[in-house]
């Protein structure tokens, strides 16, 4: 293909946008003549569905979680050590008496004995127990 046969056809798809503008441009005098009370309730009708999303949107906006604090209070309360703190969590996130040893770094014995001391802080029988009512006093997420 020769390099006027490009320009040519150049030539032609711009005579060709061009013609389609001009069509265009007539369709919407006609439109905007015979319909233009429709427009001008359908733009009225978009303006209110838009504030209409924006309030509905910011009424339904729920606010921003508080950070977590684990509830100090109920900490104290209970008497919950900082180390029986990190064992709860470790059990909260399921790890058995071995894996909670190796992560903390004591031996299966000590974390025996802190959930022991967690079961009788939290009045539980189970695993289960003890997450669940840490769960409800806030002290883990």
């Amino acid at each position: 293909m020769g390099r006027t046969t490009i320009w040519r056809m150049a030539g032609y798809g711009a005579l060709l946008a061009a013609g389609t503008l001009v069509l265009q441009g007539l369709d919407y005098l006609w439109l905007a003549r015979t319909q233009s009370l429709a427009i001008y309730i359908f733009l009225i009708a978009a303006l209110f569905l838009g504030i209409g999303v924006a309030v509905g949107a910011s009424a339904l906006r729920r606010p921003a979680p508080l950070p977590f604090d684990g509830n100090p209070q109920a900490l104290a309360s209970l008497g919950i050590s900082p180390r029986e703190l990190a064992v709860l969590k470790e059990l909260a996130a399921g790890h058995s008496n071995k894996e909670i040893a190796d992560r903390l770094h004591v031996s299966p014995h000590t974390v025996k004995s802190h959930v022991g001391r967690l079961f009788e802080k939290l009045a539980a029988r189970r695993r289960t127990d003890a997450i669940q009512r840490a769960r409800e006093l806030g002290i883990i997420p």
